[in-house]
């Protein structure tokens, strides 16, 4: 529907514009990945710096920690729109706009306590291999 405001602007032939990001109007700024990064980690509620549970994910993808990056699911917004990364979704069931492998975990808490989520999470990496380890490409070594 319509405002009033909308009605007299259109009346006097001047367009309306939508902002894709309106926060970045907010003091927020787009989010750039440092060039290392290989794994972009998503949740709600970003697990700490040192959990076990999640350096073992990373060690067995063959990365490094500073080749992840964590952000939360509302910073998506501000990634840039053609990215193309690996991407490891904690808790986040819905799948993000985003080009690349995409796992899926329930959040670290529940993923922790249960063997059937993290079995689920290795057969999802064992799945997207050739995304993770492209130096198996072409070869018939597995891991």
């Amino acid at each position: 529907m319509a405002t009033r405001r909308d009605w007299l602007l259109q009346q006097l032939g001047i367009s309306q514009w939508t902002l894709r990001r309106p926060t970045v109007l907010q003091g927020e700024v787009a989010v750039s990945l440092p060039e290392q990064t290989q794994l972009l980690l998503v949740a709600e509620l970003l697990p700490s710096e040192g959990d076990e549970l999640i350096n073992d994910v990373i060690r067995s993808l063959c990365l490094s920690p500073e080749q992840v990056y964590c952000l939360q699911q509302d910073q998506l917004a501000m990634l840039p729109a053609d990215l193309h990364c690996n991407t490891w979704r904690l808790g986040i069931r819905d799948p993000l706009p985003i080009a690349g492998a995409q796992l899926y975990s329930p959040a670290l808490a529940e993923l922790s306590q249960d063997a059937g989520a993290k079995r689920a999470l290795w057969q999802q990496i064992c799945e997207n291999e050739q995304h993770f380890y492209p130096d198996l490409r072409g070869s018939d070594a597995r891991l």
